[in-house]
């Protein structure tokens, strides 16, 4: 194919619809300065060009020379189109009778969709093959429809379909129902963490990479499906890369089972080669050609530029949504709250601006909202997180600002740490975000970095299992007969250092014995949805007597945090945390915050407003807290309240359980140094015991920006280390 590209350097500007100064002309900023909101939308200047990247991403057949055929044996004339029709496949199936006109434009979608073409020639791959390699390119319908091809062979069983993230799992399958004419958990359900609508009359079923891994503990064979597709296997999580191991042993002990590769990228070698010369399939995509703007100059400030350029998009340019790439859910919020205060500013005839948040601890029926049509004379201002870049198609968008930063786990073997990090993304999830404004019309994209730094990402995102500390993958390879945990077939085995520190770990959980095999505790552990950390703690409180409390506490680490951060009201909020704030630290000041919340009646919205509490992440901590009552009763914990709380030295020896690896101690110079790595760190300001100086601290999560910070802290005492661990607390005297 050619390649259209201009030289950037020399390319003409393409301003953007100006004059905006004439656009904005009564904008002012939230608190009365005109000046501000003038300043706002001066804008940044970019430079344009035309977008080129791998053959067919992100240009349609269309718009450019004809295509080669993605596949040789792809003959238009020589197939005919299938019946998309769900009722003449799947006799018996308990239909919702959609109305003919709904029914008919249904089956126009599936049948302009590119892979709808190939329906009986993927059917008869997959017969013929116990594997294959499906080579899908953005926007060809794979996810949504070779589930529904299958039904016509492989009935007998259920077809599961693992995604890496919530969002698209619960989509997929309600895009799904929809197509097939049935209601959403019976003959199409999804099954994710605190959320599963399968039942037993499912035939294709959607869950995420660690719901398969749950069910392979309970039926090592799998036994009701009949076929396993691993959707956005390029993506490489940690759980993904297992799932490939176990179906690459599991292919060898189930005749007839069907396992089918998906993914979005040209990495369809390397799951070949693993899976012993596995046929790979491509399919071509449908995209439209998107116009790629970059900064001229470098950005320190991302997130102004991003808010500038949201204003310049919106006042502009024609209709259409508008997709924001962060990092995580406090600078969506953050951002959020900015872009409502100057809207509400802007002229009554320039369209509204409805601004809908997209990240994981989102509650699902706000993330349903970024899906629903937008409203007439609106734009839709979708700030998410890298959850966006693949398995969904928001529609509406044409407009995507990339940030191009993620929020990412890094453990450094070497010390033991595992720290939360924002770091670039690759080119192959800029070239994904920038696809994201072209799945339905041409479209356009700002990125807030320029060319040459685009040159200087990698190429594709380094596997998770490479860089992620891995406690709970080798938990997981062990509950499920693995005792040879190096010599499990990895698509890309991890170092060496990772599992050894994770079966350190684990031992000092109690989750292994001396000889490395799982104890009674490891297999409890395996089977509740948590972190091994998090886990551990919640068998530790029935022994403390404190289960409740825990299943609180735990259920609010569970989620981003509770607590609002407005830069421009931190005075207030931290005036307003005061009630809630414990001596103790952070977990029971997490606590105090769930009782309270859970105690209010009436005007639950305002009274999260008013304390700066985060009402959405409180309604999933309620959510999840329900799951996990259920997992403590199965675990035969006693989950009665008790008539008086437990105290809280109780409930920080059980925290201390699961997070003997996660303390740090004072040292004579004023830092804290952790028993782990003998690192330096520093209590965050957004704890209660910032700033404080005791003895010892156990802590929820360290990050990396300007130093090592470590989040959710709490005091504890060192003769509790040596109670819980006493093993673990030797290293300190080491």
């Amino acid at each position: 194919m050619v390649k259209q590209h201009f030289k950037f350097d020399d390319a003409p500007q393409k301003d953007i619809e100006q004059p905006l100064e004439e656009k904005a002309g009564n904008v002012s900023a939230p608190n009365g300065s005109s000046q501000a909101a003038v300043n706002l939308v001066q804008g940044l200047t970019l430079v344009h060009g035309s977008y080129a990247t791998q053959e067919g991403v992100h240009a349609s057949a269309k718009a450019g020379p004809k295509r080669k055929r993605a596949v040789d044996f792809f003959n238009d004339d020589a197939i005919e189109k299938p019946s998309l029709d769900g009722h003449a496949v799947t006799k018996g199936f308990s239909y919702i009778a959609q109305s003919p006109a709904k029914r008919q434009k249904i089956l126009e979608s599936r049948t302009n969709l590119p892979i709808a073409k190939h329906a009986d020639l993927l059917r008869q791959k997959i017969r013929e093959n116990n594997v294959i390699i499906l080579l899908g390119e953005t926007g060809s319908g794979k996810s949504t429809q070779l589930p529904q091809f299958l039904l016509q062979d492989f009935s007998e069983g259920c077809i599961g379909v693992t995604q890496p993230r919530r969002v698209a799992a619960i989509n997929l399958a309600k895009r799904v129902s929809e197509e097939m004419d049935v209601q959403l958990g019976k003959e199409v359900g999804y099954s994710i963490r605190f959320d599963d609508t399968s039942s037993r009359q499912t035939k294709i079923k959607y869950l995420t990479d660690g719901m398969l891994l749950i069910e392979l503990l309970r039926d090592p064979w799998l036994s009701k499906y009949s076929t396993i597709i691993l959707d956005e296997a390029h993506e490489r999580t940690l759980l993904t890369d297992l799932l490939l191991g176990f179906m690459k042993l599991l292919l060898k002990r189930r005749i007839g089972m069907k396992v089918v590769v998906m993914s979005a990228t040209l990495d369809a070698e390397r799951f070949s080669k693993f899976f012993d010369g596995a046929e790979i399939v491509k399919i071509e995509g449908r995209t439209y050609p998107v116009e790629l703007y970059y900064s001229k100059i470098s950005q320190p400030d991302f997130l102004d530029a991003v808010l500038r350029t949201v204003f310049q998009l919106h006042l502009g340019q024609a209709s259409g949504d508008i997709l924001v790439f962060l990092t995580g859910s406090d600078e969506i919020e953050n951002l959020a709250k900015q872009i409502r205060d100057y809207s509400e500013q802007l002229k009554k005839d320039v369209p509204h601006i409805l601004v809908l948040p997209l990240y994981a601890s989102l509650p699902q029926d706000q993330q349903a909202r970024v899906f629903h049509a937008t409203p007439r004379n609106t734009r839709k201002i979708i700030l998410a997180t890298n959850i966006a870049e693949t398995s969904i198609t928001v529609p509406g968008v044409r407009y995507v600002i990339d940030a191009g930063l993620q929020k990412i786990k890094a453990f450094n073997a070497k010390i033991g740490f595992e720290s939360l990090e924002i770091s670039p993304v690759s080119q192959s999830s800029a070239d994904q975000r920038t696809g994201r404004a072209g799945r339905e019309a041409p479209g356009k994209c700002w990125r807030m970095y320029q060319e040459a730094t685009y040159k200087s990402l990698d190429k594709s995102a380094e596997a998770e299992i490479r860089r992620v500390e891995l406690s709970q993958a080798i938990l997981a390879l062990k509950a499920r007969d693995v005792d040879d945990v190096i010599g499990f077939p990895y698509i890309e085995p991890p170092s060496r250092e990772s599992i050894v520190r994770a079966l350190e770990h684990l031992y000092s959980l109690g989750a292994l014995d001396d000889g490395g095999s799982i104890t009674t505790i490891g297999k409890q552990m395996s089977t509740i949805p948590l972190p091994p950390a998090l886990a551990r703690v919640l068998l530790a409180s029935q022994k403390e007597g404190c289960v409740l409390e825990i299943v609180d506490i735990v259920s609010c680490l569970s989620v981003d945090g509770v607590f609002l951060d407005r830069p421009d009201q931190r005075e207030e909020i931290a005036e307003s945390r005061k009630k809630f704030e414990s001596v103790e630290g952070d977990h029971i000041t997490l606590l105090n915050v769930l009782r309270a919340y859970q105690e209010v009646t009436e005007g639950v919205s305002k009274w999260c407003d008013d304390s700066f509490l985060d009402k959405r992440a409180l309604r999933t901590v309620t959510d999840i807290k329900k799951q996990l009552l259920q997992h403590a009763v199965r675990a035969n914990m006693d989950t009665t309240a008790s008539a008086s709380a437990a105290p809280p030295e109780h409930i920080l020896r059980a925290f201390l359980t699961g997070f003997v690896s996660h303390t740090a101690f004072l040292s004579p110079d004023g830092s804290y140094r952790t028993t782990t790595g003998n690192s330096a760190v520093s209590i965050h300001p957004s704890s209660v015991l910032y700033g404080q100086k005791v003895e010892a601290i156990v802590y929820h999560e360290s990050i990396f920006t300007t130093r090592l910070w470590v989040r959710g802290v709490s005091r504890i005492e060192s003769q509790w280390v040596r109670d819980v661990a006493p093993n673990w607390a030797g290293r300190r005297s080491a």
